[in-house]
């Protein structure tokens, strides 16, 4: 469906927020990852399911990821996003942008490198990857996927490794060491 923008130029109106590859709703940013059919052959034909993955964040840090299936398309992408909102957790962001060190992340044969970059370097991350760092918030980051390209694969692989996010405040805190050491004070 195409967003119509009025003409008026009326100051209270604000134009509609359109988003590029997903949509924003109650301040989450939901991304549709892919969306697959299956068919089963019965007598009469074919039957088709559909399978959606969608990731939902708000921006800020928190981020999860779902797995939808029905026999209609916005039925899976509905069920995928109720299940990416449940089960969210929160990432440590530095500076608002980037990840504090570098990881890595494995899922069977997923596997992915995430390496922090500096201010303005965007998001270097293809397939799967992109919608997560987009919906987390992060933006500078270098990401590389490293076996398989599988979507379901490589977004649990990315989880893998963001949940392995230590921030300093955490580590200090950990070791019952002072602030100050980290520059945190």
């Amino acid at each position: 469906m195409a967003k119509r923008r009025s003409n008026n130029n009326n100051a209270n109106s604000n134009p509609p927020e359109e988003k590029v590859g997903g949509w924003q709703t109650d301040d989450f940013i939901e991304k549709l990852v892919t969306i697959k059919r299956t068919a089963k052959v019965v007598k009469g034909g074919s039957r088709f399911n559909f399978s959606a993955i969608v990731v939902v964040g708000d921006g800020k840090g928190r981020v999860g990821y779902g797995l939808g299936k029905a026999k209609e398309v916005p039925e899976s992408i509905r069920k995928a996003t109720e299940k990416a909102r449940r089960c969210m957790m929160d990432i440590p962001i530095k500076d608002g942008r980037t990840i504090f060190h570098s990881m890595i992340g494995k899922y069977g044969a997923g596997g992915v490198v995430l390496r922090p970059a500096a201010e303005g370097t965007g998001i270097i991350a293809g397939g799967s990857m992109r919608p997560i760092f987009e919906a987390v918030g992060i933006r500078d980051v270098l990401a590389k996927s490293t076996g398989t390209s599988n979507p379901h694969n490589l977004i649990k692989a990315t989880f893998d490794a963001l949940q392995s996010i230590r921030s300093p405040r955490s580590v200090a805190e950990k070791r019952d060491l002072p602030m100050a050491r980290f520059g945190l004070a």
